[in-house]
């Protein structure tokens, strides 16, 4: 028996802006309002207005709450400052990815996980279960929270005309709590577009007044409402893995070529750290199938899952693949066999369909924003 898609505090806006309407994740979200393009080249050159209400996210209380995230994930969650951000991972006991994730400090003992909206179940239940013998509290809040999104160039302009808060002052991968537009609001600065951006966590109540506000506050700076086709290509220009696509329970972060994300030097244990010591090892001295950039030499777009060739073999495979509205040309993200992931490498194609279309293997990302 299907269940109905649950819907965001903002489903009613977006029907009424005539979006085309799509089940994400169990989720009915906006996955278009009008050009995909126009979408995109709005968030690279102006400003795009997002729904991501659908991110999971988990608070996480108590004296040792930080103890705690350091044992259950792997990055050192310790050291994160009050009101920064930390990109991290949760791994299985053999170093499989469950999960990426960005974890807040909102307080001395108080941090929010958000997940991704496919695996917050999954996430929220990892750590409960591996809450036992911390003095901390694992709370879902996915219903507490609407998130909106501005990302573009002129996103720090628009969020000058709603809210008062020390804008200038907040970094990359820090929060806030500030009021927008007469609305309470944890006020971050992540991204996942490329772009410079703000996202903004508030009660779902008033996420149809907020996303009025920004909507006319963002007018006159060209902003649009965009939907998760764009958020695609915008990420994918941008290098960024997506769960399901770049990480999955097969890979480890150093398969991914994540292993940064990864502190053995942090104190104790953590869930993954054999295993995960052993995938550092293979990656030093047999590296394992690299992330790289392929751009088209044709017009074909290639898409996840086909074969990436060299000398009539198969040496890896397309991760994500669409056309790149900034690049003009068709891009894919693939993990390719070693010997082939140097930029410029010559002679690799994608199957596509029984055909191998040539690719020029270039590093990630393909696009980063103008200083």
């Amino acid at each position: 028996m299907s269940t109905a898609p649950r819907l965001t505090a903002l489903d009613a806006s977006h029907r009424s802006l005539g979006a085309t309407m799509t089940d994400f994740a169990g989720w009915d979200m906006p996955l278009r309002y009008a050009s995909e393009r126009d979408e995109h080249n709005a968030v690279r050159t102006r400003a795009g207005l997002f729904d991501l209400s659908h991110m999971g996210e988990i608070t996480v209380t108590g004296p040792e709450a930080a103890a705690f995230l350091s044992y259950a994930l792997v990055g050192n969650i310790a050291t994160v400052g009050n009101g920064r951000a930390r990109y991290t991972m949760i791994v299985q006991e053999d170093g499989g990815i469950v999960d990426d994730l960005i974890v807040y400090r909102l307080g001395e003992a108080e941090y929010m996980v958000v997940a991704n909206a496919g695996n917050a179940q999954i996430v929220l239940d990892a750590l409960t279960a591996r809450a036992g013998g911390f003095d901390a509290e694992v709370r879902d809040d996915r219903d507490a929270y609407a998130l909106l999104a501005v990302q573009g160039p002129e996103s720090p302009a628009i969020m000058k005309a709603v809210t008062d808060a020390d804008l200038d002052g907040l970094k990359y991968y820090a929060g806030l709590p500030g009021t927008v537009a007469g609305v309470p609001a944890l006020i971050a600065r992540t991204g996942y577009t490329g772009e410079d951006g703000f996202e903004l966590f508030v009660a779902p109540e008033h996420a149809e007044q907020l996303w009025r506000a920004l909507t006319e506050a963002g007018s006159p700076h060209g902003l649009i409402p965009c939907g998760l086709s764009c958020r695609d290509t915008l990420r994918l220009e941008a290098g960024m893995p997506l769960y399901g696509h770049e990480l999955t329970t097969a890979l480890t972060p150093f398969d991914a070529g994540l292993g940064r994300v990864v502190k053995f030097e942090k104190e104790g244990d953590f869930v993954g750290r054999e295993a995960l010591t052993a995938a550092a090892e293979r990656a030093e001295t047999a590296p394992p199938r690299k992330l790289v950039g392929l751009i088209a030499e044709g017009r074909r777009v290639p898409r996840a899952g086909f074969p990436v060739v060299a000398d009539g073999k198969v040496i890896g495979e397309v991760t994500s693949g669409a056309p790149s509205p900034t690049l003009g040309k068709p891009i894919a993200m693939a993990y390719v066999d070693a010997a082939f992931a140097t930029p410029g490498t010559e002679g690799v194609g994608v199957d596509i369909r029984g055909t191998h279309e040539p690719y020029e293997v270039v590093a990630l990302p393909f696009y980063k924003r103008p200083k």
